[in-house]
């Protein structure tokens, strides 16, 4: 184990903890005041207004006060109320949620009648399928594309290739994901492509050999949609990390001695070029779960995480609203954690004294 790695990684995990309050802190301030809670949405369907008819003048949000109650006696309010746990002082509720959180305790949605971990397990499949698929696309084509444009830096196959991940990386994922609709999936051209879900209806009835290819079939648009913009990060990354190392010392000294030059690209370049990119692996790999999940899965239909934390957000589910964010600032917590230490331990160069966060 290198030197300095336990006390580095035992003061960066407490260092999550007042970021993780922070976030949760100034979530639940904002909660506050945001119109149109669970226990105000409630009071309209009982009138019969439904909860669309949600007016900012009429609550304050969190359904802690509720001026537009008209028709509703105080026993009734008080029982809704009650039942979302909004009977108790914020102070109260927040730091319940403080305590259960720290037991990992997410609470139950308010309108699914689910626990948050159940809803978050049942949601993964899709978010892990188009994340994993979206990954490893992204740089099975970025770095072999990269690795040949730092080679052929300044020629005609670099300056066009440059262009077109450029122009993909412009165009915005919803963007290209409603162009894909349009086009391939029955919209104003081709009927190729299924709109929504990852698989058939029928998909329990079939082959196992046809399971495969109807799942491939429903991942090509949103696949398509969510690698493009990817593209030009992973690819300019590789071939500046690329250009950068092969204009160092060591590499005109090693050609300078006759080595051939496929031993010095692939023995000494492309060992020292891929620390850039082998230790951004674990944020790539986990923000592709959540990058641009939410677009992408509202607009393909599919039923994951981001769809589910916007759905919920627009209810004001809050116990969903708060569970998913604390697992997702975790998580992305943890993943620098990883980024910062795989960085140290392949580079050899940098002590773990000197990082100060």
């Amino acid at each position: 184990m290198r030197h300095g790695l336990l006390p580095y990684i035992v003061k960066r995990l407490l260092l999550m903890v007042p970021t993780l309050i922070g976030v949760l802190t100034l979530t639940f301030i904002v909660v506050q005041f945001v119109p149109g809670g669970p226990v105000e949405q409630m009071v309209l369907e009982l009138k019969g207004r439904g909860a669309a008819g949600v007016g900012a003048g009429e609550s304050t949000g969190g359904g802690s006060t509720y001026r537009g109650r008209q028709g509703i006696d105080e026993k009734n309010l008080a029982e809704i109320k009650a039942l979302y746990g909004f009977d108790k002082p914020p102070v109260e509720r927040y730091f319940s949620m403080l305590s259960r959180f720290a037991r990992f305790d997410l609470g139950q949605s308010y309108y699914q009648h689910q626990s948050v971990w159940q809803l978050v397990v049942s949601k993964l499949p899709v978010s892990i399928s188009i994340g994993l698929w979206t990954f490893f696309i992204t740089y099975l084509i970025s770095v072999p594309l990269g690795i040949s444009k730092a080679v052929r830096d300044g020629s005609k196959f670099d300056t066009i290739t440059s262009m077109l991940v450029l122009v993909g990386y412009a165009i915005p994922g919803f963007v290209m994901g409603v162009l894909l609709l349009v086009v391939f999936g029955g919209g104003s051209f081709l009927q190729i492509f299924p709109l929504r879900g990852l698989v058939s209806d029928q998909w329990e009835t079939m082959s196992w050999g046809a399971k495969i290819l109807d799942y491939a079939w429903h991942l090509v648009l949103p696949i398509t949609a969510s690698v493009l913009g990817s593209f030009a990060v992973i690819t300019m990354l590789t071939k500046n990390s690329f250009i950068e190392e092969i204009r160092k010392q060591y590499v005109i000294t090693a050609r300078a001695k006759g080595l051939p030059e496929h031993i010095v690209m692939w023995r000494h370049i492309f060992r020292n070029a891929m620390i850039p990119l082998v230790t951004g692996f674990p944020a790539a790999f986990i923000g592709a779960f959540f990058a641009g999940s939410l677009l992408i899965e509202t607009l393909f239909s599919l039923d994951g995480l981001g769809l589910m934390s916007f759905e919920a957000v627009m209810r004001r589910d809050y116990p969903v609203v708060f569970g998913t964010l604390y697992i997702f600032t975790l998580i992305g917590l943890f993943t620098k954690l990883i980024s910062d230490i795989a960085y140290v331990m392949v580079d050899p160069r940098i002590q773990f004294e000197g990082q100060g966060n």
